[in-house]
């Protein structure tokens, strides 16, 4: 009789405690398949009105619309772009925080002592477009060709004041590419992001800025700053008689910017699923893609904004430019 009695409450003890679990993975599984139930935070870890920003608010306003909620910007700038990616990376794995970020997620991981790994704090969710910087400068900068500024930049060396939008930012990156590529060294004057940079070099507080094509077009065609050169291989169709750095002197040259989409490591899968689905749906969409070619830059195909694709490309930009940062004696700080 004992042994019944045992036996029936050892199966009641089961029984409970596969009940309790199933009621504690209901909610999980119920959170995935419900979301999102309320707004998003999209940090874009530069000022309001640079590169970054223009790209997260065109993306993000469609995304939006076909998950229903608000996508909010919020713009954490400082340190290169590692201030609002540590934002991101500490924040609660739940989709409701997620971190758009360039090449600069990649070497900031070499060029700070952070208190995240970058290759292991964030859950790829796909990648969004690329594109050359423009070499440009303030509009009364003596050089009238890309031959003339490589010149006086090389002769100059650290007389010349480069902005940047930060230690390990783009810009920056782009400017430790030609001091490598001249033999010389600038004087770097750092900003929170390129849209402040841009503003001191129309007001022509500052030389030259190293500048995405998304920020630097419509100063460009405005007439406010001159341009010289893309870091492409090839010339850019929206700016076609701007020759490339590799045409104007500098053989094998070529830097790419790069947009990709993170949450949170640890995001649960069906959330990540939605997102990429919105970012497909985003990039397919002809307004985007018309407002991205006015802006110099292109959608990656639809294969390669996969969240394996985008994990894969940052492991291998991480190794990219440790090597170059390497190469150029800096420090992480």
């Amino acid at each position: 009789m004992a042994a019944i009695v045992r036996g029936r409450l050892r199966h009641a003890v089961v029984a409970l405690a596969a009940g309790f679990g199933m009621a504690l993975l209901a909610p999980m599984g119920a959170g995935a398949q419900d979301y999102p139930t309320k707004p998003i935070t999209l940090v874009v870890p530069y000022a309001a009105g640079g590169p970054s920003d223009v790209i997260a608010r065109l993306v993000g306003q469609n995304m939006s619309a076909t998950l229903g909620q608000q996508i909010i910007i919020e713009n954490v700038a400082g340190a290169g772009g590692t201030t609002g990616a540590e934002r991101v990376a500490k924040s609660a794995p739940d989709g409701y925080t997620l971190l758009i970020h360039h090449v600069a997620l990649a070497a900031g991981a070499s060029m700070y002592k952070l208190r995240y790994d970058t290759t292991a704090a964030f859950t790829p969710i796909g990648l969004i477009n690329y594109g050359p910087f423009v070499l440009t400068a303030r509009a009364d900068y003596p050089p009238g060709t890309a031959a003339e500024i490589l010149a006086k930049l090389k002769a100059d060396g650290s007389k010349v004041n480069v902005a940047h939008a930060g230690v390990g930012s783009g810009s920056h990156l782009c400017g430790l590419m030609l001091n490598q590529a001249l033999g010389v060294s600038f004087t770097y004057i750092p900003y929170k992001g390129t849209g402040p940079a841009m503003n001191d070099l129309v007001a022509g507080q500052v030389d030259v800025l190293c500048d995405q094509t998304t920020n630097a077009i419509p100063q460009i065609e405005g007439g406010k700053i001159k341009a010289y050169a893309v870091t492409s291989a090839k010339r850019l169709e929206q700016l076609p008689k701007l020759p490339s750095l590799a045409e104007a002197g500098l053989q094998g040259f070529e830097v790419t910017v790069w947009h990709g989409l993170y949450a949170p490591a640890q995001t649960p899968a069906p959330i990540v699923a939605k997102l990429n689905a919105a970012l497909q749906k985003a990039l397919a969409d002809e307004i985007i893609l018309k407002r991205f070619s006015d802006l110099g830059t292109l959608a990656f195909p639809a294969d390669q904004r996969t969240p394996a694709a985008l994990d894969a490309y940052l492991k291998g930009e991480v190794k990219k430019w440790a090597d170059v940062i390497q190469k150029a004696g800096f420090k992480a700080e």
